[in-house]
């Protein structure tokens, strides 16, 4: 639990520490004995400059993304208006009520706002009502319905395992806040929330990914337990923030597509964005804005790519608050894991153990009366007659297996040259590497690389956006949306936020 809440201590100081975009970081020469501790430091420092970068573009592009921890941490029946200057809470309106009488100012200086004023009776015209009003007063405002149902009534049951996931998460170079944020995001910490599109469990992966993800895996993977899930969602996360260079743009694949943002990219880069961000934030606004405007012009810009995929990485970034508080105001409890070698029924388990047959499955969600033999169990504690240790993130990691994740991390990024072919012979380097380690998270990385792999090369995602950028006509869209942004600029009138 210490060792979890210090990984979430250093990513709090590492937020406030300047880095610069194009940070590059070169270790001094070292000795056998000093290259467990500086692999896993230099990779830590590279990530965190990564995140420090991050944190930059979005204080620069979208400073109102604090504004996201508030949506996500108050229950449900409300709007929520902030600063998208800040992100600062401005008030909260009851969804079906009295927004005369049951305002709750978190700025008391705009309590009186909405004095003599008529207001509309439909919500959706009311909130764009109301927004005008509030601009008036504190310049340009976010508004969205809150959303924290979904994670407030799980946290009683998960809060305390958020530390162990933080720890899994940073295991694999992926900071614990950003991972869990965006878990909170997708599932609300649940293992058993289910979308339309068929995604399951902690971080809504569809079903057929996860089938695909199997054929590539020596072991039994049931996604129906967040313990189970974490790794792989953090080592995909990792292996994307490494192409990318950001996990910005690498956070938004997860919700609008390779493609959808690497069309974001040819287009930010002709804004004239100077680098991965820059880029990507830059093409994601133009796609949001000429998507509002009216018929559908400009449809081969942006595609499918939609509002909750321009919002989806400030969200991510928003909720990073959220974790830390979390953190710190929840009991932590450890997570151990053991691969079974038999089958385990949950009444040998609480025979052994004492555990209520509830408390097993809130560590084992998917188990109903067993764990399949070659299964993973979790608990609170290691029954060493359940099975072989395989909790990974609770001790020091393997000096090969950070040696390996230290040059991963520091691979040059770039879309065009990671989805070019002729870059598998790299990363099937890296896949012998990660095994060659014979370790648990080394296992991960070689199996979810084959993955990423496979979705790369077996898909037309390289074509597509060649043909994107190559395309005259969009070209042309871009160049006249610009202007046409421009001149809505002009007018009074603003754009609307969706509901999520």
């Amino acid at each position: 639990m210490l060792k979890s809440r210090a990984i979430l201590a250093l990513t709090i100081l590492s937020l406030s520490m300047p880095l610069a975009a194009s940070t590059v970081i070169t270790p001094a020469a070292i000795t056998p004995s000093e290259v467990h501790f500086d692999a896993a430091h230099a990779a830590r420092y590279a990530v965190r400059a990564r995140l420090g970068a991050d944190v930059g573009a979005m204080r620069a592009f979208r400073p109102g993304y604090r504004f996201w921890r508030h949506v996500f941490m108050m229950r449900d029946g409300a709007i929520a208006f902030g600063s998208a200057t800040d992100g600062r809470l401005l008030a909260t309106f009851p969804v079906k009520g009295d927004w005369m009488r049951q305002a709750r100012w978190s700025d008391p200086a705009l309590a009186r706002v909405l004095d003599g004023q008529r207001l509309a009776p439909k919500l959706n015209e009311r909130r764009e009502q109301v927004a005008q009003l509030l601009e008036q007063a504190a310049g340009p405002v976010l508004h969205n319905a809150l959303r924290g149902d979904a994670l407030l009534m799980n946290v009683p049951a998960y809060g305390a395992f958020l530390g162990e996931w933080a720890a899994i998460y940073e295991r694999f170079g992926v900071p614990g806040e950003v991972g869990l944020a965006q878990v909170i995001l997708e599932s609300g910490l649940s293992a058993t929330r289910r979308s339309k599109a068929d995604a399951v469990g902690f971080c809504q992966w569809q079903r057929k990914n996860w089938k695909r993800l199997r054929y590539f895996s020596t072991i039994e993977i049931d996604e129906r337990n967040q313990t189970t899930q974490a790794p792989y969602c953090a080592a995909y996360l990792s292996i994307l923030a490494t192409k990318y260079g950001s996990f910005i743009p690498a956070l938004s694949e997860h919700n609008a597509g390779g493609t959808n943002v690497g069309r974001a990219l040819v287009t930010g880069e002709r804004l004239g964005g100077v680098d991965v961000r820059a880029r990507y934030l830059m093409g994601s606004d133009l796609a949001r804005v000429l998507r509002q405007l009216p018929g559908r012009a400009y449809e081969p810009v942006y595609r499918s790519y939609g509002p909750r995929s321009y919002l989806y990485a400030e969200m991510v970034f928003g909720n990073t608050a959220n974790v830390t508080e979390l953190l710190a105001s929840t009991p932590q409890t450890p997570i151990y894991a053991m691969r079974t070698s038999r089958e385990v029924s949950i009444a040998e388990v609480v025979e052994r153990t004492g555990l209520a047959a509830d408390q097993v499955r809130r560590f084992n969600p998917a188990m109903v009366n067993r764990v399949p033999a070659r299964g993973t169990l979790y608990l609170p504690m290691q029954v060493d007659d359940f099975g072989a240790d395989t909790a990974f993130w609770r001790r020091p990691p393997d000096p090969s297996y950070m040696a390996a994740l230290n040059d991963f991390v520091r691979l040059a990024p770039g879309v065009d040259r990671w989805d070019d072919p002729a870059f598998a012979a790299v990363l099937t380097e890296f896949k012998r590497r990660f095994h060659d380690t014979n370790t648990e998270e080394g296992m991960v990385m070689e199996t979810v690389l084959a993955y990423a792999m496979d979705q790369a090369y077996a898909s037309s995602r390289r074509a597509l956006l060649a043909e994107y950028r190559g395309d005259e006509k969009v070209r042309s869209l871009i160049e006249r949306g610009l202007l046409e942004r421009d001149a809505g600029r002009q007018a009074p009138q603003r754009p609307r936020t969706p509901t999520f």
